[in-house]
C-alpha cells in the first residue's frame, strides 16, 4: 500500500472479494480513501474479516453476500452500496470460478454456470451501476482477466472463452461509456501466489510450461496496484486497454 488518499470520498464495489487478489483489491481502495463494499456469494466469515481489517484501519467497508450471476442481486449490491456511501464511482469486477474440464466431457451446465459467474455477472453488475456511475462524473469499471485468455490453455475452453468475452466488453464499454466520463479496463494477472494458486489441484496444467522473468510469482497486492491506479485520478486518459500484471511471462 502507497499510502496516499487519492480516493477519498469515493466509493467502490469489489466482487469477490472475500480472498485472494479480490482481498487485496479491497484493502488497496480502501488504502487510497475509498469506501468499500466486500461482496461474495457464499464467504461471509471472509467477507466479515476483509471489512473489518479496513474499519480497523480507519476506513468504511461493508458487506453484502449476493449472487452476481443474479440481476436481482447485483442491483441489490449497487443499491446497498449507495445507501451506505451516497455514491458509487468504482465498480472492480472480479468474481470467477476457474475449473478445468476436457471439452469432451464439458457439460452444458458447467460451460453456463463459468460464463454467468465470470462474464454475466460482469454485466449485470456494470448494467446495474451504470446510472450511479454516470453521477459520479468520474466513474471507473475494471473488469479482472485471465492470462490463458490470451495464451490458450487445454481443459478451459470455458474459462477461456468467458475471459475473453471480457476483454470485448471492457472495449465495448469503453466506447459507449467514454462521453459519460467513465473510463473501462481491463487488468489481467499472471501466475499469482495465492492461497488457490497454491494448492495442488487449483494449479493449472498451463502454468507449467510457464515461467515469469521475475523469476517468481506475482503478488495479489502487485495486481491491488494496478487497479488502484486505473480507478484514480491518474488514469482518466486510459480506456478500453487490457493490461497485463505477469512478471513477463506472457508478452502480447
Amino acid at each position: 500500500m502507497s499510502g496516499g488518499r487519492e480516493l477519498e470520498g469515493r466509493a467502490a464495489i469489489v466482487t469477490g472479494s472475500a480472498r485472494n487478489i479480490g482481498r487485496a483489491i479491497a484493502l488497496e481502495l480502501a488504502d487510497a480513501g475509498a469506501a468499500v463494499v466486500i461482496n461474495a456469494r457464499s464467504s461471509a466469515e471472509e467477507c466479515a474479516g476483509v471489512a473489518a481489517e479496513i474499519n480497523a484501519a480507519g476506513g468504511r467497508a461493508i458487506t453484502v453476500m449476493a449472487d452476481v450471476t443474479q440481476e436481482a442481486d447485483a442491483a441489490r449490491l449497487v443499491s446497498a452500496a449507495h445507501n451506505a456511501f451516497g455514491r458509487l464511482d468504482i465498480l472492480v469486477n472480479n468474481a470467477a470460478v476457474r475449473r478445468e474440464s476436457a471439452f469432451a466431457d464439458l457439460a452444458h451446465s458447467e460451460w453456463r454456470e463459468v460464463l454467468s459467474v465470470i462474464l454475466d455477472a460482469a454485466y449485470l453488475c456494470a448494467h446495474a451501476a451504470l446510472p450511479r456511475l454516470l453521477a459520479s462524473g468520474a466513474g471507473a469499471i475494471i473488469n479482472i482477466g485471465g492470462m490463458s485468455a490470451h495464451t490458450g490453455a487445454k481443459n478451459r475452453a470455458h474459462v477461456i472463452a468467458a475471459k475473453a468475452g471480457l476483454i470485448g466488453l471492457t472495449r465495448a464499454l469503453a466506447h459507449d461509456l467514454a462521453a459519460s466520463h467513465i473510463t473501462v479496463n481491463c487488468v489481467v494477472p499472471g501466475m499469482i501466489d495465492t492461497a488457490r494458486g497454491r494448492s495442488a489441484a487449483a494449479n493449472p496444467d498451463h502454468h507449467k510450461g510457464h515461467a515469469p522473468l521475475v523469476g517468481r510469482r506475482g503478488r495479489p497486492q502487485e495486481v491491488a496496484g494496478l487497479v488502484r491506479y486505473l480507478a484514480g485520478p491518474g488514469a482518466r486518459y486510459v480506456t478500453g486497454q487490457t493490461i497485463h500484471a505477469n512478471g513477463g511471462v506472457f508478452m502480447p
